[in-house]
């Protein structure tokens, strides 16, 4: 089994954060109901591809499922005679690490702007590297993207009854000299077209376990495409 840890999401409110600008959700309106729909099935998707669920993740699954029965009985009433809105501690909490992320974001953006700066020094002995920039090689691409289209690839296969069992042998570095081979002779591939005639679930997973291989290495990049249950790749310049 491959296992696979991935950070895009660095916890619950993060993804739910997500959704919310995702959707332009009014975050003091969150609907409860639609957000814990989205939030299960990025778990379910998790747990499809073999990724670590944290502990805080499973836990928020309890509170909005909690949340959610509390918004279909009758509202509690407090001491000033109104009614207690189940979602105001979540909206809290929501708000801010609204405002923790937007500092960090800035902060990240001006140590950017700062590491692009060349200073005069002795240029015959400098090295200038060019490190990995992952939000330039994902054009509007989330992890959510990604699996969304693995999980349609995985549904869309037919169910195959095999009366005899052979052992499939097939590699994450195979699978990476078939996408690059793919790449050489075209300069995009569509996720779904690349794994069209794969008839084995093993091969798909280990295919898409490649991509996100070649994404760290820095060999190539994903963007939309036309359908929403699916992406390009391509490859880059010193892939």
């Amino acid at each position: 089994m491959y296992k696979v840890r991935l950070t895009n999401f660095e916890g619950p409110l993060d993804l739910l954060l997500f959704f919310i600008r995702r959707d332009e959700i009014d975050i003091y309106d969150i609907p409860i109901a639609r957000i814990t729909r989205e939030f299960v099935e990025y778990l379910k998707l998790m747990k499809e591809l073999d990724l670590e669920i944290a502990g805080d993740f499973i836990l928020m699954t309890a509170t909005l499922m909690q949340i959610k029965v509390k918004m279909l009985l009758p509202r509690e009433i407090d001491e000033k005679g109104e009614e207690i809105d189940p979602r105001t501690d979540l909206v809290k909490a929501l708000i801010e690490y609204k405002r923790y992320k937007e500092v960090s974001e800035e902060m990240s953006f001006l140590e950017s702007n700062q590491r692009k700066i060349s200073y005069r020094s002795n240029f015959e002995n400098d090295v200038i590297e060019h490190p990995v920039e992952l939000d330039k090689l994902l054009k509007n691409i989330t992890l959510y993207d990604l699996m969304k289209a693995f999980k349609q690839v995985l549904m869309d296969r037919k169910e195959e009854v095999f009366h005899q069992i052979n052992k499939l042998n097939v590699s994450i570095d195979e699978q990476i000299d078939f996408i690059m081979d793919k790449l050489d002779t075209e300069p995009k591939v569509h996720f779904i077209a690349l794994v069209k005639e794969m008839k084995e679930k093993i091969r798909i997973i280990v295919t898409f376990i490649a991509i996100l291989e070649l994404i760290k290495m820095g060999r190539i990049g994903l963007q939309e495409s036309q359908n929403y249950n699916d992406f390009e790749i391509y490859r880059l310049s010193n892939g």
